[in-house]
């Protein structure tokens, strides 16, 4: 039995901040929280850290769109590349994510996803825990496909979803595709009778055909602006249906990069805080140093921050750190605590189903556990209880 207790801590809850607090976990599992004044004897043979009230503790954060780092991929189909992955994403305070694919010939998809699903079922101890699949690809439009290869772009095809779905064992959660190839929506509905989260991204539709999609059962948008029709005061295209549509969920890197920040609160203005998801859409030079890196094949130049294909000049996903991103946000739209957790875990726990064990600290849950110091930088994180990170 492994027994961690968090004393004297700033705890951030769903709607608030309990000061002075102490959190216990045992076996993965929170199983006590609450005010300091209230806290039962601890065994003096147990793990005992003292946050003197110095920064906070929060519940970790879930990164949906992630395709690597540490100069790995999750294209590269191997669990030792997937381990390292997961290494380094609990040293930005993730606990949990979904390991992202792109579009590249079947082969390398069929592999890929084969070796995710066995990855997942031998998942090493003291990593960020990979809840999943995100399918990115190869069902999407050539017109914009940004940095995913075009060689390699397919019409939706059930049949050859299907076969994916079956080599993954049931893991692909989430789809991103461009709905107005799917002919009848057959792939669109194939993902809603398997209770996969249906995502528009890589998408050339026009307004109404986005609604139509949206109607038909897609609730999610991929990298929100990028990779989609935009605005246009005649047709507001994938960017404003999406906008607009209430039970669709946006994801979203905030980078200044991908998007302007000023943009940031008509994203909030539109969406609300519950159907936001901050992403970090990371590759292979995340945690690494400028350079030269690849991406489905293609060489990405990494300087300052920002990731470009050398080919086409598209961007090519992000180095972002994911507690870099929630600091972003908090500083673009002066959200408290309980309101980034929203962003950063919560809302990403509610839509994938699992908020009844992730996304927010509460007795019962899992011990995903994150203490930012008080500069607000990642001092510890805990993957179902076991410390998986530590700054010193």
């Amino acid at each position: 039995m492994t027994s961690t207790w968090l004393v004297h801590a700033n705890i951030v809850l769903e709607d608030t901040i309990l000061l002075d607090g102490f959190l216990h976990m045992i076996d993965g599992k929170i199983a006590a929280l609450g005010k300091m004044e209230h806290r039962p004897p601890i065994p003096v043979e147990v793990y005992v850290i003292d946050c003197k009230q110095q920064g906070y503790v929060m519940p970790g954060m879930i990164d949906i769109h992630v395709h690597g780092a540490k100069g790995h991929d999750f294209m590269d189909a191997d669990p030792i590349c997937y381990a390292k992955i997961a290494k380094h994403l609990a040293s930005e305070g993730v606990t949990a994510f979904l390991a992202t694919t792109m579009t590249c010939p079947m082969s390398q998809i069929e592999a890929a996803v084969t070796a995710l699903a066995a990855y997942y079922q031998e998942q090493p101890q003291a990593v960020a825990q990979m809840l999943g699949i995100h399918l990115e690809g190869p069902f999407i439009n050539h017109s914009k496909k940004g940095a995913q290869p075009e060689t390699a772009i397919l019409a939706p095809n059930v049949q050859q979803f299907n076969y994916l779905y079956e080599l993954s064992k049931g893991l692909i959660r989430l789809v991103t595709f461009a709905p107005e190839k799917d002919i009848d929506f057959a792939m669109l509905a194939e993902l809603c009778k398997k209770n996969i989260i249906a995502s528009i991204g890589h998408s050339d539709a026009d307004y109404d055909m986005t609604m139509q999609a949206i109607r038909a059962g897609v609730t999610h948008a991929t990298h929100l602006f990028n990779g989609m029709r935009g605005i246009h005061h005649r047709d507001p295209g994938v960017v404003g249906a999406v906008l607009l549509a209430d039970n669709v969920y946006v994801e979203f890197i905030p980078d200044n990069v991908h998007f302007h920040k000023d943009l940031l609160p008509l994203i909030y203005k539109m969406k609300g805080l519950e159907r936001m998801l901050v992403i970090t859409d990371g590759i292979r030079a995340k945690g690494m140093p400028d350079g030269v890196y690849t991406l489905g094949g293609e060489e990405v130049e990494v300087a300052n921050n920002c990731c470009i294909q050398r080919k086409t000049g598209s961007l090519a996903g992000s180095v972002l750190n994911m507690n870099t991103a929630r600091k972003n946000v908090e500083q673009w739209l002066a959200l408290s605590l309980p309101e980034q957790i929203r962003l950063v875990s919560l809302n990403q726990a509610i839509h994938l189903g699992i908020a009844d064990f992730k996304g927010s600290l509460a007795i019962g849950k899992d011990a995903d556990v994150v203490w930012l110091n008080a500069d607000g930088e990642v001092e510890k994180t805990f993957c179902l209880g076991k410390l998986a990170f530590e700054k010193s």
